[in-house]
């Protein structure tokens, strides 16, 4: 959807939030979002799935009344979710994630919703997001750490077919991970989903659609310095981009 203007905002001076309380991501997470607003969200996505586990429901249920009653926060694990109904086969659902993620059974709580039959299994990796931060992602090291997570995950469910990476940072890591996991399990990258269900969610609400402004416009925020930026930027992104700096609390 490249007609649409896009406002990224980073919080990468007080990462990583999958370690952090539940407590201490929410308010994090609430000063992200009443930033997004005053520079003119109408719809902000927590993509980060420690912010969605636990902090969107909070802000949707006690914040957005107060904020502005016609904005929208929106996660990215319902989305994921939605869309394993249609690719295991066996019912049975691995989650690899932050420690956050995992201990809030968002994952869980979320599928018994939609798919009450499907079983889901979470491991935690703590080491992966360090890796893919400090651009070790393609280093022999992060082989042993990988292989790790992913055999322990699959020694708790063999009946396993197929793997959600429930971290945006994972799948830097991808080439590793269908290395080390087994022929005919999926691997599930949240992105293309998340922005499907973006698609659909402003099909199914013009009124949003329209508030939305359309210039093309990509702007990019960070806590950090933004040269420190601008380096993890050319690992997602593959180009360099513009980045302002700002502060939140």
């Amino acid at each position: 959807m490249p007609q649409y203007d896009y406002i990224y905002l980073g919080d990468n001076a007080r990462t990583p939030y999958g370690t952090r309380s539940f407590e201490v991501v929410y308010e994090f997470t609430r000063q992200a979002v009443e930033r997004l607003f005053e520079m003119g969200c109408h719809l902000v996505i927590l993509a980060c799935n420690t912010a969605s586990a636990k902090a969107l429901r909070s802000i949707q249920q006690n914040d957005l009344e107060r904020l502005d009653p016609n904005r929208r926060v929106l996660g990215i694990i319902r989305p994921t979710v939605e869309s394993i109904g249609n690719i295991t086969r066996t019912g049975h659902v691995g989650v690899l994630a932050t420690e956050g993620t995992i201990l809030s059974n968002s994952y869980p709580m979320e599928v018994k919703k939609l798919f009450p039959e499907i079983v889901i299994t979470g491991q935690a990796c703590p080491l992966w997001v360090p890796l893919v931060e400090n651009n070790e992602a393609d280093s022999p090291g992060a082989d042993y750490f990988v292989k790790k997570y992913i055999d322990a995950l699959l020694e708790k469910d063999p009946q396993i077919d197929t793997v959600i990476l429930g971290c945006t940072h994972y799948p830097l890591l991808l080439e590793k991970i269908q290395a080390y996991v087994p022929e005919g399990i999926k691997v599930i990258c949240q992105g293309e989903y998340v922005a499907a269900s973006l698609k659909d969610y402003l099909w199914r609400h013009p009124e949003m659609d329209e508030r939305c402004s359309k210039d093309g416009q990509c702007r990019f925020y960070t806590t950090e310095s933004v040269e420190k930026f601008v380096n993890s930027a050319n690992l997602f992104l593959h180009e360099s981009v513009e980045v302002l700096h700002t502060t939140l609390g």
